[in-house]
Protein backbone atom coordinates (compact mmCIF):
# COMPACT_ATOMS: atom_id res chain seq x y z
CA UNK A 1 0.00 0.00 0.00
CA UNK A 2 1.31 3.42 -0.99
CA UNK A 3 0.31 6.70 0.65
CA UNK A 4 0.81 10.25 -0.56
CA UNK A 5 0.92 12.88 2.19
CA UNK A 6 0.53 16.49 1.10
CA UNK A 7 1.27 19.65 3.02
CA UNK A 8 1.73 23.37 2.49
CA UNK A 9 -1.61 24.70 1.31
CA UNK A 10 -3.30 27.74 2.78
CA UNK A 11 -4.44 31.31 2.26
CA UNK A 12 -2.14 33.81 0.59
CA UNK A 13 -2.53 37.28 -0.86
CA UNK A 14 -2.14 37.91 -4.59
CA UNK A 15 1.53 38.13 -5.49
CA UNK A 16 2.51 35.90 -2.59
CA UNK A 17 4.18 32.50 -2.50
CA UNK A 18 3.47 29.04 -1.18
CA UNK A 19 5.36 25.77 -1.25
CA UNK A 20 3.57 22.44 -1.47
CA UNK A 21 5.14 19.13 -0.52
CA UNK A 22 4.09 15.56 -1.25
CA UNK A 23 5.81 12.54 0.22
CA UNK A 24 5.23 8.99 -1.00
CA UNK A 25 5.59 6.16 1.48
CA UNK A 26 4.55 2.57 2.08
CA UNK A 27 5.23 -0.52 0.01
CA UNK A 28 8.34 -0.88 -2.08
CA UNK A 29 7.94 1.09 -5.29
CA UNK A 30 9.75 2.77 -8.15
CA UNK A 31 8.82 6.32 -9.11
CA UNK A 32 8.08 6.88 -12.78
CA UNK A 33 6.84 10.44 -12.29
CA UNK A 34 5.24 12.67 -9.67
CA UNK A 35 3.34 15.87 -10.03
CA UNK A 36 0.52 18.18 -9.09
CA UNK A 37 -2.93 18.68 -10.50
CA UNK A 38 -5.56 21.18 -9.41
CA UNK A 39 -9.29 21.50 -9.51
CA UNK A 40 -11.28 24.68 -8.99
CA UNK A 41 -15.03 24.64 -8.30
CA UNK A 42 -16.97 23.85 -11.45
CA UNK A 43 -13.84 23.04 -13.44
CA UNK A 44 -12.07 19.86 -14.48
CA UNK A 45 -8.91 18.68 -12.78
CA UNK A 46 -5.87 19.74 -14.80
CA UNK A 47 -2.10 19.44 -14.79
CA UNK A 48 -0.10 22.00 -12.87
CA UNK A 49 3.36 20.45 -13.09
CA UNK A 50 5.03 17.06 -13.25
CA UNK A 51 8.56 15.70 -13.03
CA UNK A 52 9.84 12.33 -14.17
CA UNK A 53 12.39 10.14 -12.46
CA UNK A 54 14.85 11.35 -15.06
CA UNK A 55 14.22 14.99 -14.15
CA UNK A 56 12.12 16.06 -17.12
CA UNK A 57 9.58 18.72 -16.17
CA UNK A 58 6.24 19.62 -17.66
CA UNK A 59 4.08 22.63 -16.71
CA UNK A 60 0.58 23.78 -17.39
CA UNK A 61 0.55 26.88 -19.60
CA UNK A 62 -1.00 29.11 -16.95
CA UNK A 63 1.77 28.50 -14.39
CA UNK A 64 4.88 28.60 -16.59
CA UNK A 65 7.39 31.08 -15.26
CA UNK A 66 5.70 31.27 -11.85
CA UNK A 67 5.72 27.72 -10.49
CA UNK A 68 8.68 25.36 -10.13
CA UNK A 69 8.52 21.64 -9.47
CA UNK A 70 11.41 19.80 -7.86
CA UNK A 71 12.07 16.49 -6.16
CA UNK A 72 14.15 14.84 -3.46
CA UNK A 73 14.67 11.24 -4.49
CA UNK A 74 16.12 10.30 -1.11
CA UNK A 75 12.83 11.28 0.53
CA UNK A 76 10.48 10.23 -2.29
CA UNK A 77 9.15 13.77 -2.09
CA UNK A 78 8.08 16.28 -4.70
CA UNK A 79 7.78 20.02 -4.11
CA UNK A 80 5.86 22.76 -5.87
CA UNK A 81 7.15 26.28 -5.35
CA UNK A 82 4.41 28.71 -6.32
CA UNK A 83 5.35 32.36 -6.78
CA UNK A 84 3.40 35.41 -7.89
CA UNK A 85 0.15 33.69 -7.03
CA UNK A 86 -3.04 34.95 -8.62
CA UNK A 87 -6.69 34.60 -7.56
CA UNK A 88 -7.22 32.22 -10.48
CA UNK A 89 -4.72 29.83 -8.88
CA UNK A 90 -7.28 29.16 -6.15
CA UNK A 91 -8.10 25.45 -6.21
CA UNK A 92 -7.63 22.14 -4.46
CA UNK A 93 -4.19 20.85 -5.38
CA UNK A 94 -3.74 17.10 -5.68
CA UNK A 95 -0.47 15.21 -5.61
CA UNK A 96 -0.16 12.53 -8.28
CA UNK A 97 2.33 9.68 -8.38
CA UNK A 98 2.93 7.30 -11.28
CA UNK A 99 4.61 4.34 -9.60
CA UNK A 100 5.65 0.79 -10.28
CA UNK A 101 4.52 -1.33 -7.34
CA UNK A 102 3.46 -4.82 -8.46
CA UNK A 103 2.54 -3.15 -11.74
CA UNK A 104 2.34 0.43 -12.92
CA UNK A 105 -0.26 2.35 -10.89
CA UNK A 106 -1.29 5.97 -10.43
CA UNK A 107 -1.91 7.21 -6.89
CA UNK A 108 -3.57 10.42 -5.71
CA UNK A 109 -3.21 12.44 -2.53
CA UNK A 110 -6.16 13.70 -0.53
CA UNK A 111 -5.80 17.25 -1.81
CA UNK A 112 -4.78 20.52 -0.19
CA UNK A 113 -6.62 23.82 -0.54
CA UNK A 114 -4.82 26.85 -1.94
CA UNK A 115 -6.71 30.13 -1.72
CA UNK A 116 -5.36 33.35 -3.22
CA UNK A 117 -7.31 36.32 -1.99
CA UNK A 118 -6.83 39.76 -0.53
Amino acid sequence: QVQLVESGGGLVQPGGSLRLSCAASGSSFTIVAMGWYRQAPGKQRGLVAAITSGGSRNYGDSVKGRFTISRDNTKNTVYLQMNNLKPEDTAVYYCNADLIVTGRTVFWGQGTQVTVSS
